[in-house]
């Protein structure tokens, strides 16, 4: 019997088991509230990061702005009208649909620290590569090292942090300027290895994992090719030469061959901060 049947008389046994039933139910109650606060609080976080990437974004110079697409040559001077988010491009999708599917044919690896055959790459020269496990490890390419030297400060996102698509995923300090890198994917971060610029963060990708932004085997390498030559033109006025080492390699620290206010605004171009 229940507490509003007429028959119902209190007893200890009654106290005892109705006090830990009501426990439990609060318990569960406070669990969910818990629960549903969590996710609203994550929605509009990303939200707002998505806002302020756009609303950024925006600000960027057109040259910085290209389309994938106009990478490879299929929409030439086309520029990007989702802040390089393909997965809510329509567009993108019916060029993709229209593209040649290219034989099966061996990984290639690009040069300057890129590898397209086995990583994918976000605008803002952080890649990611799967993990059997399902988890991912994101790092900093090749170029994005060259580009940094040797920084003063870098502070990334802790374990056990969220992480948002073109949200921030750390801050890197050089020569007195503060970079913010761009996370490639949403996540939580669930550990770190690697020192310095060498770190690969270990991510727990979203149940809804979605990296049709990123770039990957030929757009990656035309990418990598594309940025290579702003750093090129970056480095013509002052004297590009000593820039490249022999072979046409990057050398280790680009900063050092730029006057400070030229060095500036390619780190700006390059890590997508307008």
């Amino acid at each position: 019997m229940f507490p509003w049947s007429p028959e119902f008389v209190w007893d200890t046994g009654h106290v005892v088991f109705f006090g830990a039933l009501y426990a439990v139910l609060a318990v569960i109650a406070g669990s969910l509230a818990l629960a549903t606060r969590r996710v609203l609080l994550r929605a509009r976080h990303g939200r707002v990061v998505a806002a302020a990437w756009r609303t950024e974004f925006a600000e960027l110079p057109s040259s910085v702005r290209a389309c994938r697409h106009q990478l490879t040559g299929e929409a030439p001077g086309r520029l990007c009208q989702k802040a390089f988010d393909c997965r809510r491009c329509v567009e993108h999708e019916l060029l993709e649909g229209k593209r040649e599917r290219p034989a099966a044919r061996a990984p290639e690896a690009s040069g300057f620290g890129f590898d397209p055959s086995r990583r994918f790459y976000d605008r803002g020269h952080t890649w990611v590569r799967l993990e059997k496990n399902g988890a991912a490890t994101i790092g900093l390419d090749g170029m994005a090292r060259r580009l940094l030297g040797t920084p003063e400060a870098i502070e990334l996102a802790p374990p056990a942090a969220r992480i948002e698509t073109h949200g921030t995923l750390g801050r890197v300090r050089t020569r007195g300027i503060e970079v913010r890198l761009l996370s490639p994917i949403d996540g939580t971060v669930i550990g770190l290895r690697g020192r310095g610029l060498g770190f690969k963060l270990r991510v727990r990708p979203d149940a809804m994992f979605d990296i049709r932004h990123l770039l990957v085997g030929p757009e990656a390498k035309l990418w990598s090719l594309r940025e290579l030559e702003r750093v090129e033109r970056a480095l013509a006025p002052v004297g590009g030469a000593p820039a490249l080492a022999d072979g046409g390699e990057l050398v280790a620290d680009i900063g050092a061959a730029l006057p400070r206010d030229r060095y500036d605004v390619l780190l700006g171009e390059m890590f997508l901060e307008a």
